[in-house]
């Protein structure tokens, strides 16, 4: 299916800054070597992706609405739609030379997240996806796994690192989780947790903690493949509650149906 006009201007925002980040990226690993370490160019490397996007899509769409990780909310004057940035999803990863992140841009119209794109610079692998044509690899259609016992698959999650809360409440909800499942994993890299749910490589996924940015995109292309996605109650506000369990529907609700026996104390 030939790319929309939307789709190519997504696709080419992200490609433009995945060059950037690329070339940055190659810099890394010679700074760790350094006694400041490589903190502060990671920084500078966020924000001129950031940028860029920026750049590239007000150009294209002027006047849309922007919600950035590091610019904040930019006002446009069309009320209506809105782009959701991050420029650099997976920070510590690129931090500490693991070719584990991406650029995630999401678009919302009238309160409906429409369209998204993934990219990893470094596999190039590009993750697209607009609500009601599908989503797609590179030019592969994607479709979420069709496994439907918990004991079969290979779940993903974040786990809360120094300086979040609620780690008694990952502890209790992972030991559950595990004793169920083949596998157990953590990216680092939500939007990627999601995309890779998209396209059969994780089962399901759930983490707490995360922001608009880090999903927005993703929750589109997971859709677009098949897949369901809730907050940790069950219910419709990822973006509000900053929660997110995703798969197939079966997986979706296995795992929902562990989170609340975590909370509830049961076996």
């Amino acid at each position: 299916m030939p790319a929309s006009a939307l789709m190519n201007v997504m696709v080419a925002a992200a490609r433009k800054a995945g060059r950037s980040l690329a070339r940055d990226y190659g810099e890394v690993a010679q700074l760790q070597v350094s006694i400041k370490g490589p903190a502060n160019f990671v920084s500078k490397a966020d924000l001129k992706a950031e940028e860029i996007i920026f750049q590239e899509l007000s150009k294209a769409r002027p006047g849309y609405s922007f919600l950035m990780e590091e610019g904040g909310t930019v006002a446009g004057d069309d009320k209506t739609h809105r782009w959701i940035v991050d420029p650099l999803d997976g920070t510590t990863n690129f931090l500490h030379s693991i070719p584990l992140f991406c650029i995630s841009i999401g678009l919302e119209r009238e309160g409906q997240l429409v369209a998204g794109v993934i990219y990893n610079p470094i596999s190039d692998e590009l993750y697209t996806a607009e609500k009601g044509k599908g989503a797609f690899l590179n030019d592969h259609r994607l479709r979420v796994a069709a496994r439907t016992a918990l004991s079969d698959c290979v779940i993903a999650t974040g786990i809360p690192h120094r300086g979040r809360d609620n780690h008694p409440r990952f502890l209790r909800e992972a030991e559950l989780i595990l004793k169920e499942v083949a596998g157990m994993r953590r990216t680092g890299a939500a939007a990627l947790d999601l995309a890779w749910t998209a396209a059969g490589r994780f089962d399901g996924y759930w983490e707490y903690g995360i922001k608009p940015w880090d999903i927005a995109a993703g929750i589109v292309i997971l859709r677009e493949a098949g897949g369901f996605v809730s907050d940790t109650n069950g219910g419709n506000d990822m973006l509000e509650r900053g929660t997110i369990v995703a798969g197939n529907d079966k997986i979706r609700k296995l795992l929902l149906a562990q989170i609340e026996a975590a909370r509830s104390g049961k076996p």
